[in-house]
């Protein structure tokens, strides 16, 4: 009977120094692959303080928090098992559907485009959002769909990174990373949201140097805010044209990436320093370029479809 017991406590001992090897492993794997995706990180933290522009300053962090509840489950519930099921039933599958949410990405960039340069739509906005309960529920819907595009991409970067591990190991990383992701991206946008009322507060301190510095803060926000959200549609079409170009490499097309990498290298070349930042600044601006023309194009397609299904309707009213 002892012996029996010492052998049961033996493969204890040896199942949790294998769950234990696998965690460390799994951690040290989401660590890299989360390095990896720290570029999507940067637009997924650009693109969520736009949707809570023009919003009431008390429902801010309400609002961040239903969209990072939203991310979460996006990433734990829907895109990790759908990850896995792909990587291990179907794994041809997965850059068509990344494809699919590059030009969905570049679509929302360019109708912000076309909102801003007068071809959108902002009349019909405010008419159907008038009441800011419906307002805030549509913003944090469009959020967490737009969230599910970057953190798909997200995922994955990191199960690529991770394709030949063991299944479990894949599941473990894919989770850490989500998780760790979706905190930090959701606490920087937070903060930045919340940095006019950090300021406010500093402005009624006894220090003069705090209350300079906390009107300035008051007086900058706004700024920063409108530059973010700027910063958040062209985020949008880079990383929507990124996918579709990356996408497309894949299959075969490969002078859009290689025309795109040659003129960023040479741009980089001859540049005395600052040779990678200039590197990755025109890799962008051509991912850029191919998103505003592809996500123009389907803009174009999908109000010319709603013009069309428009005009019977019209028609029959101006009958009666």
């Amino acid at each position: 009977m002892p012996s029996g017991l010492a052998a049961l406590l033996d493969d204890v001992a040896a199942i949790a120094k294998l769950a234990a090897t696998s965690l460390d492993d799994a951690s040290a794997a989401a660590g890299k692959a989360g390095a990896k995706a720290a570029g999507v990180v940067v637009d997924d933290a650009a693109v969520t303080p736009r949707y809570v522009v023009g919003l009431s300053p008390a429902r801010e962090l309400p609002i961040i928090g239903k969209i990072a509840v939203g991310s979460l489950k996006n990433k734990i519930l829907i895109l990790l098992p759908a990850a896995l099921l792909l990587s291990a039933f179907a794994e041809w599958a997965i850059t068509p559907i990344l494809m699919l949410g590059g030009a969905y990405l570049a679509f929302e960039g360019a109708e912000k485009l076309m909102e801003v340069f007068g071809g959108g739509h902002h009349t019909e906005v405010a008419e159907v959002f008038e009441d800011p309960a419906v307002l805030e529920a549509s913003k944090v819907s469009g959020a967490i769909r737009t969230d599910l595009i970057l953190s798909a991409e997200i995922m994955a970067i990191a199960l690529n990174d991770v394709a030949d591990r063991p299944i479990v190991v894949q599941g473990m990383v894919l989770a850490i990373v989500g998780i760790a992701i979706t905190i930090g991206v959701y606490g920087v946008v937070a903060l930045i949201v919340k940095m006019d009322d950090v300021g406010l507060h500093m402005a009624k301190g006894e220090s003069r140097f705090l209350r300079g510095l906390g009107r300035g803060l008051v007086k900058g926000m706004p700024v920063v805010m409108s530059t973010i959200a700027t910063i958040g549609t062209a985020a949008m079409l880079w990383v929507g044209g990124g996918i579709l170009i990356h996408g497309a490499y894949s299959f075969g097309l490969v002078w859009p990436e290689k025309f795109i990498h040659d003129i960023a290298v040479a741009v980089a070349s001859v540049l005395p320093f600052g040779g990678a930042i200039a590197e990755w600044l025109v890799t962008a601006l051509g991912a850029g370029i191919v998103g505003v023309i592809i996500g123009g194009v389907l803009a174009v397609i999908v109000h010319q479809v709603g013009s069309l299904r428009k005009k019977p309707v019209a028609s029959e009213t101006g009958g009666h």
